[in-house]
């Protein structure tokens, strides 16, 4: 079977398994959320105010949180949190970096970013920069477990298949972190995502979940 019939059969199968969707997953996966995203707003309260007190010493006139326009569940844009890891005129920056992106497809990573501030490595290379996404789970915005949720610029040159990716909610973290991240390209993280949706389960969002705690602070690949 060719690559794109392969493909064309995936469609297909993801297509079914969504329709399929029992409620009672949807709703344990829901009240999941909910209860996981609370309970670690309320026990990591003292941390957010620390990084947010260095994030102010290192740059005084800079924001404490960043919001970035992503696109959710079957295209729905919304705000997305995170710590501000990055100068304030980052995203003018961007497209002077756009050359030195690190990664294939439609993302851009760079390890050495120089837009980077200190604070924003350390912060970044624990992942503690991605906590504030707890808000958005509790909104409903995103999932505990789930594809990255992607930029509109990204989304602008996904193909049908890629688009596959926006069948479910996003998650702050999924396979794709657990499985390597920043080492692996973009049709990568496609394929990995789509394993995902085939698999997903609330055992299966249980292990992954599990597996970023054990990996969280250890991780190499996080930049």
């Amino acid at each position: 079977m060719s690559n794109l019939a392969n493909q064309e059969v995936s469609y297909l199968e993801n297509q079914k398994l969504l329709v399929n969707d029992g409620k009672t997953y949807v709703l344990t996966k829901r009240l999941i959320d909910i209860i996981g995203s609370s309970l670690g707003i309320i026990l990591l309260g003292f941390l957010f105010i620390i990084i947010a007190i260095l994030i102010k010493l290192e740059d005084p006139k800079g924001a404490i949180l960043f919001s970035q326009k992503r696109v959710g569940l079957n295209g729905k844009e919304f705000k997305m949190y995170k710590f501000r890891s990055m100068i304030s005129n980052a995203e003018e920056k961007l497209q002077e970096l756009l050359k030195h992106n690190e990664v294939s497809g439609a993302m851009f990573k760079m390890k050495d970013d120089p837009r980077i501030t200190r604070i924003g490595k350390f912060i970044r290379k624990t992942s503690i920069d991605e906590l504030p996404q707890l808000f958005n789970v509790l909104k409903g915005d995103m999932s505990l477990v789930g594809p990255r949720p992607p930029l509109p610029r990204e989304v602008a040159v996904y193909s049908e298949y890629d688009k596959q990716r926006l069948m479910v909610t996003p998650g702050c973290t999924g396979l794709w972190q657990v499985s390597g991240r920043n080492s692996l390209g973009f049709g990568e993280m496609v394929e990995l995502d789509l394993v995902y949706m085939q698999k997903r389960s609330i055992l299966f969002d249980l292990k992954i979940i599990l597996k970023t705690v054990l990996v969280l602070f250890g991780s190499k690949n996080a930049y």
